[in-house]
C-alpha cells in the first residue's frame, strides 16, 4: 500500500509510460504520435504541443478545433519562467445579455446555463469568436524551432489519409446525432447513411485536409483576415449567426501572468488564471487543504471526502460570486489565493455538510465539459500544458460547409441571465474552468497536467494533486484514481454529491450519514493526463480510463561520439 491505500485503488486500468528524453500525452494515440513525430524531427515541447492540437482537430474533433479556444501554462527551459497563454474565445461585438432567454423551470438533467431553443448551445447563434488558430500559431513562431508547415504536417496526412473510428468516438457521436443531422457537412462527415459512424470505420476529411493545407501556408490570416474567414461569415450571415469579419480581424491573444501559489512548502503550483477559474481555485483549495494532515486522513476515507467536498463548496460559492471577464469585472485574485483567506474559511467547516456563502477575500487582496489537454515535456527541460475546446461535444455542431471546419458553442460558456460577473457582453471574454496546471518542485520541474470535464475540471486536477504530493500516487494512479465532484448550489441539481462508484457503498453511506446528497456517477470530468519527472529525471506519462489517452516517450538518442570511429580502420 501507498500511504495505507488500500490496494484496490492503486490498481490502472492503463499503464504509465517512461522515457527518458521526452513525452507526448494527449486523448488519442494518434495525436500523442504527431507529437513526438515533431520532437523527432528537431521540434520542441511547444512544437509537439502544437502538432498534437492540429492532429487532435482530425481524430478528436468532437473536443477541439482551430475555430475553438483554450489556454497555455508552459516553461521555457532557457527563462526558467512559467507563463501563460490566453486564447480563450470572445463574444462577437454585436452580443448582448439578453440574446438568450434562460429557461423559466430548469429540469434536473439540464444544463446550468439552459436556454430557450438551446439556442446558446447549438447552431450559429452559439459562435464565439475563436483564439484557437491564432494561438497555436503564436506558440510555434514564438516558441517553436520548426515551421508551422512541419508543425501541421502530421494532421494533414491524418485527414487526407483517414483514420479509424475509436468507439469513444462512435458513442459520443451518438449523444449529439440529434444536432449533427441538422446540418449537411456535420451529417455527411459523421453520420453516413442517417447513423453515427461505427467503430473502426475510417473517417476520411478531404475538405478539412485542404483548409489545413491552406492554413500551413497562409497563416493565421487566412481565417482572421482572408478567404476562409469570409466563408464562415457568409455561413454566419445565412444562418442567424453574429460573427463578422471585424470580430474575427480583431481578436487578440493575452499573454497572462500565471496565478501561483505553494503548497507544503515544497511545491510551487502554476495554472490558468483569469479569465479561467480554475487555476485560481486550485490554488485557494490546496491552501485549505494545506491546512489538514491530508495524509493521515487517508485517501477515500469518509473524513477525507467530506473535507474535501466542503473545501470545494467554499471555492463554487466564491467562483459563483466573484469569477468573470478580469476585463471588465474586479477579480480579488491576491484574496481568493492568499493562505490566510483559506484559513478564515475552513474554519467555517464543520463534521456534517452544509451550505456556504461567499466569503470577503478582498478583505486579504491587497491590489484594489468537453475538452481536451495535452502535456509535453521535452528535453531541454521546456513544459507545456495546453488545455483546448470547443465547449461541447462537436461544438455548435455546425461545420462550415466546404471547408471541414467545426465551429465552437462557447457563447454557452456565458450566464445567460443579465446583470452577472459571467453575462454576455460584446467582445467579452466567458469564464472558463479549464486549468492546464505546471508544478515545480524545489523550482525544478515535477508535473504538468491537465483535463477536460467543464466546472469538474479544476476539483479532478486539484484531487490528482493531492493524490501525488499528501498519498504519494504514480501519475497513472493519481490520474485514474475515483473523484467526487459539487457545486453545492443549495436546490440545485449541482447541489448533489457526484460520486464514482470505486469509493465502494461503505464509504457513500458514510459521506451520506454526515449530510451529503450522494449522486452516483459512471465518471467525474474527463480523460485527465499528465507527466511527472521523478527525482531521477526520468519521466512519467499518464492517461486515464475516461478518454482514448496515450502516452508516448522518447529514450536513447544520438549515437556516443565512440560510435564515430572506423572500429575496422587500421
Amino acid at each position: 500500500m501507498v500511504s495505507g491505500i488500500p490496494e484496490k485503488f492503486l490498481k490502472t486500468i492503463k499503464q504509465e509510460a517512461t522515457a527518458s528524453k521526452a513525452i507526448v500525452v494527449t486523448n488519442n494515440p494518434l495525436a500523442s504520435s504527431a507529437g513526438v513525430e515533431v520532437l523527432t524531427r528537431g521540434g520542441n515541447a511547444f512544437d509537439a504541443a502544437v502538432a498534437s492540437l492540429f492532429a487532435l482537430t482530425v481524430v478528436e474533433p468532437m473536443m477541439v478545433g482551430m475555430f475553438g479556444a483554450g489556454f497555455f501554462v508552459y516553461r521555457d527551459a532557457e527563462k526558467g519562467e512559467v507563463s501563460t497563454l490566453d486564447n480563450y474565445a470572445v463574444a462577437p461585438l454585436n452580443a448582448s445579455e439578453t440574446m438568450f432567454k434562460p429557461v423559466k423551470s430548469r429540469q434536473p438533467d439540464q444544463y446550468i446555463f439552459e436556454t430557450e431553443r438551446r439556442r446558446n448551445m447549438v447552431g450559429h447563434l452559439s459562435v464565439a469568436t475563436p483564439g484557437a488558430l491564432k494561438g497555436w500559431e503564436f506558440m510555434v513562431k514564438q516558441h517553436g524551432r520548426l515551421s508551422l508547415a512541419e508543425v501541421m504536417s502530421p494532421a494533414i496526412r491524418y485527414a487526407n489519409e483517414g483514420y479509424h473510428a475509436s468507439a469513444y468516438m462512435s458513442y459520443l457521436i451518438g449523444t449529439v446525432q440529434n444536432e449533427l443531422a441538422l446540418y449537411e457537412d456535420s451529417a455527411k462527415l459523421y453520420l453516413p447513411g442517417g447513423r453515427p459512424v461505427a467503430t473502426g470505420k475510417r473517417i476520411v476529411m478531404k475538405d478539412y485536409s485542404e483548409t489545413l493545407q491552406a492554413v500551413s501556408e497562409r497563416g493565421s490570416d487566412y481565417l482572421y483576415r482572408g478567404e476562409l474567414g469570409r466563408r464562415v461569415v457568409d455561413d454566419m450571415e445565412e444562418n442567424g449567426g453574429i460573427i463578422t469579419m471585424r470580430d474575427l480581424s480583431s481578436y487578440e491573444l493575452i499573454e497572462r501572468p500565471p496565478v501561483s501559489g505553494t503548497y507544503r512548502g515544497e511545491y510551487e503550483v502554476y495554472s490558468m488564471a483569469p479569465g479561467s477559474s480554475g487555476g485560481t481555485h486550485i490554488i485557494q483549495m490546496l491552501n485549505m487543504l494545506e491546512n489538514f494532515d491530508v495524509e493521515a486522513l487517508g485517501f477515500a476515507s469518509v473524513e477525507y471526502l467530506h473535507l474535501l467536498t466542503e473545501v470545494l463548496k467554499i471555492a463554487f460559492a466564491d467562483r459563483q460570486r466573484y469569477m468573470g471577464d478580469p476585463l471588465r469585472v474586479r477579480v480579488p485574485l491576491r484574496g481568493l489565493t492568499s493562505k490566510e483567506y483559506a484559513a478564515e474559511r475552513v474554519m467555517e467547516i464543520g463534521g456534517e455538510a452544509k451550505h456556504y456563502i461567499y466569503g470577503e477575500p478582498s478583505t486579504y487582496d491587497s491590489e484594489s465539459q468537453n475538452t481536451t489537454h495535452v502535456s509535453v515535456v521535452d528535453s531541454d527541460g521546456n513544459m507545456v500544458a495546453a488545455t483546448q475546446t470547443l465547449f461541447s461535444v462537436f461544438g455548435s455542431t455546425v461545420i462550415v460547409p466546404g471547408t471541414g471546419i467545426l465551429l465552437n458553442n462557447c457563447m454557452g460558456l456565458f450566464d445567460p441571465r443579465p446583470g452577472r460577473a459571467n453575462s454576455v457582453a460584446g467582445g467579452k471574454r466567458m469564464l472558463s474552468s479549464m486549468s492546464p496546471t505546471i508544478v515545480l518542485r524545489r523550482q525544478k520541474p515535477f508535473v504538468c497536467i491537465g483535463t477536460p470535464g467543464g466546472t469538474r475540471i479544476f476539483p479532478a486536477i486539484c484531487q490528482a494533486l493531492v493524490n501525488i504530493i499528501d498519498f504519494g500516487m504514480t501519475i497513472q494512479q493519481a490520474v485514474e484514481a475515483p473523484r467526487l465532484w459539487t457545486m453545492g448550489i443549495k436546490g440545485s441539481p449541482e447541489g448533489k454529491l457526484s460520486v464514482e462508484p470505486e469509493f465502494g457503498e461503505e464509504v457513500l453511506d458514510g459521506l451520506r450519514n454526515r449530510g451529503h446528497d450522494v449522486l452516483e456517477v459512471p465518471k467525474v470530468a474527463g480523460g485527465m493526463n499528465g507527466i511527472l519527472i521523478d527525482g531521477e529525471g526520468i519521466l512519467h506519462g499518464g492517461a486515464c480510463w475516461r478518454a482514448d489517452g496515450s502516452p508516448i516517450g522518447i529514450s536513447g538518442g544520438d549515437a556516443s561520439p565512440k560510435a564515430l570511429f572506423d572500429s575496422y580502420a587500421v
